[in-house]
């Protein structure tokens, strides 16, 4: 799913949800934890107004082992804030600064 289309459904999404379909809209695998870390980093250098909260893997709706596993990899190092999950509200600046991380 894009980044547009689950912006219809809801503003506000957790951050590994945007990573999914960020990566989904450039055709990369979104699986490898250090490039989500990589990924949130960009989005905290470039001032986007995160809010961190704890999500588990069954709140975000994974079903599939691969995002189960994914969360669960980043809870680990969850004392390093790339490795934190935040809800992004997905306006057209935000989309904008998502978009322009270097995959």
């Amino acid at each position: 799913m894009s980044l547009d289309e689950i912006r219809k459904k809801v503003i506000f999404h957790n951050s590994v949800d945007v990573w999914i379909a960020a990566c989904h809209e450039k055709s990369k695998s979104w699986t490898n934890p250090e490039d989500y870390k990589k990924f949130i980093s960009h989005l905290l250098a470039n001032n986007l107004n995160l809010k961190a909260f704890n999500l588990c893997a069954h709140e975000a709706g994974a079903t599939e082992d691969d995002k189960v596993k994914f969360t669960e990899t980043l809870y680990e190092t969850k004392d390093d804030p790339n490795s934190q999950t935040y809800t992004i509200k997905l306006s057209d600046s935000a989309l904008g600064i998502i978009r322009s991380f270097n995959f």
